[in-house]
C-alpha cells in the first residue's frame, strides 16, 4: 500500500478525511524533512514508514482531545521540525498555527517548508516559551498548546499554560508515563491555572509504541510571575 493511501486510511479512523493535496503535501513535507535531515540534525527518524507513523499519524492522534471546528489558534512549543503543528496545519488549513523552537536552523527550516506547502496562516517564531508567554500578542491568546515529548510535566505546564485563554488546553504529547511524573506535576498545574487534567494512552500502528495525550484544561489566569526566566523552570521545577 502506498504511503499515502496508508495514511488516509488510518487518519479516517480518527475521523479526518485528507484530499490528494493534503496527501502531497505531506510527501514534500517528508521530502523537505529527510533532505534537510542530511545537512542538520531535524529528526533521528528517515525511514518513510516510521516518519508517516512516529511523526504524521502521531501528530493527527491530537484529535482525539480537541474539536478543530471549535479550536482557532494552536501554539506548538518547542515544535523542532515542526511536529505536531505542521501536520495538524495540513489536516486542518483554517487553523491559526504558531510553531515557537528555541534553534533558529530550526526555524529556518519550519519557514521553507510553509512557504514550500503554500500554508497560510503560520508564524514561525525563533525564541523561547519563558519570554515570549510574557508578550501581550501571546500570553493567554491560544485556544490550544501542545508540545511533543520537551520537557517533564511540571516544566511543561509553567512553559505552555501561559499561553492558554482561559478555558483553553494544553495538550502534552508523550511516550509512556510513569505516574510519579503526573504526581510531581500536580502543584504546577494548580499554580498555572487551576488546570484539570486527564490521560488518554494508546498505542501506534505496526507495534511502533506506547502514546500518551496528557490533557489539560485551563480554568484560571495563570500568574504575572510566571513563567520565570529561561532556566529556573527547568532548574527549580514546581513540585
Amino acid at each position: 500500500m502506498k504511503h499515502d493511501q496508508w495514511l488516509q486510511e488510518h487518519v479516517s479512523r480518527l475521523g479526518i478525511d485528507l484530499t490528494e493535496h493534503q496527501l502531497e503535501q505531506f510527501q514534500q513535507y517528508y521530502e523537505l524533512l529527510i533532505e534537510t535531515n542530511k545537512v542538520m540534525n531535524l529528526t533521528g527518524i528517515t525511514d518513510r514508514d516510521e516518519v508517516y507513523i512516529k511523526h504524521f499519524y502521531d501528530s493527527l492522534t491530537l484529535i482525539a482531545t480537541f474539536d478543530p471546528k471549535k479550536t482557532k489558534s494552536i501554539i506548538d512549543v518547542g515544535t523542532g521540525a515542526g511536529f505536531p503543528g505542521i501536520p495538524l496545519k495540513i489536516a486542518f488549513p483554517d487553523l491559526e498555527v504558531v510553531l515557537l523552537d528555541s534553534l533558529k536552523k530550526r526555524i529556518h527550516f519550519l519557514q521553507s517548508v510553509v512557504n514550500h506547502l503554500d500554508l497560510s496562516g503560520v508564524t514561525c517564531i525563533h525564541g523561547r516559551a519563558e519570554e515570549l508567554a510574557h508578550q501581550k500578542l501571546y500570553r493567554a491568546s491560544f485556544d490550544l498548546a501542545t508540545a511533543r515529548a520537551v520537557a517533564k510535566l511540571n516544566v511543561l505546564a509553567e512553559y505552555c499554560l501561559p499561553f492558554v485563554k482561559v478555558g483553553g488546553m494544553f495538550i502534552s504529547m508523550k511516550g509512556t508515563v510513569m505516574s510519579d511524573e503526573v504526581e510531581s506535576a500536580k502543584k504546577a498545574l494548580h499554580v498555572m491555572g487551576k488546570a484539570t487534567f486527564k490521560q488518554t494512552t494508546f498505542e501506534l500502528p505496526a507495534s511502533m509504541g506506547t502514546r500518551s495525550l496528557l490533557q489539560m484544561q485551563k480554568r484560571d489566569h495563570s500568574p504575572k510571575a510566571y513563567p520565570r526566566r529561561a532556566g529556573l523552570p527547568v532548574k527549580q521545577p514546581l513540585v
